[in-house]
């Protein structure tokens, strides 16, 4: 891995987490409202961000109140969500139409999520895959613009 890669994705990594622990009580419940979750449509603009963000989502769940189920399923989910985006983005044109797939993916990966919430703490489980699929999607549908915006200043696809 290049130096500039290792570097973009520690910064990433470091955002994640600094955003991430600002909204905290809403970051580990059934209501969930992540806003670092927006940062998973870079890898739209280059599939080299996935390092950044898991890192990203790997250290924020250390400050879990779930533990190890956080670490486990959390990153697990992040994982599939973001190499299913990637793989699916070369057949997909247009970057909106590409940020709009990602957010419904998060979306309905948002099971592994109830899942978690099921075991760890006895949600019930469709109630709570609704809630926080409502929240992922909230989250990541307001992030399509703001990251297309802040593309345009930043150039991710050059930026790692």
């Amino acid at each position: 891995m290049k130096v500039k890669t290792m570097a973009t994705s520690g910064i990433i990594a470091a955002l994640y987490v600094a955003v991430s622990l600002l909204v905290t009580p809403f970051g580990f419940t059934n209501i969930q409202f992540r806003i670092s979750e927006m940062f998973n449509h870079l890898v739209v603009f280059n599939k080299k961000f996935i390092f950044g963000i898991v890192l990203g989502v790997f250290v924020t769940n250390l400050f879990s109140p779930l533990g190890m189920y956080d670490l486990f399923f959390g990153v697990a989910q992040s994982a599939l969500a973001l190499s299913i985006t990637i793989f699916s983005t070369k057949f997909i044109a247009g970057l909106y139409r590409r940020m709009m797939f990602n957010t419904l993916i998060f979306t309905f990966t948002m099971f592994i999520i109830a899942f978690e919430l099921n075991l760890a703490l006895k949600l019930p489980f469709l109630l709570t895959w609704l809630t926080v699929s409502i929240g992922e999607f909230v989250v990541m549908a307001v992030g399509i613009p703001i990251m297309a915006a802040l593309n345009k200043r930043l150039n991710f696809e050059k930026l790692i």
